[in-house]
């Protein structure tokens, strides 16, 4: 459980990296969604599994949505 915590820490911080690098006042609000995701992480044993599950769902949504194509790129 505690290399799989610490695997996840490492990509939410990748992920963060990516949020601020194209952060911009259109795509704000989606950033704080997916800065948010840990918070729905509770529990412990299959209670906290349970919730992973569910957030890592939610969090996939969101990526997508912060990489898809049609987003804006941010100007220089």
């Amino acid at each position: 459980e505690r290399r799989g915590e610490r695997a996840l820490l490492a990509e939410y911080l990748v992920q963060i990296d990516e949020l601020l690098a194209t952060l911009d006042a259109d795509n704000h609000a989606l950033a704080v969604e997916i800065a948010r995701i840990p918070e729905q992480v509770r529990g412990y044993g299959h209670v906290r599994e349970a919730h992973l599950a569910r957030a890592r769902a939610h969090w996939d949504t969101l990526r997508a949505a912060w990489r898809a194509p049609e987003r804006k790129p941010r100007a220089a």
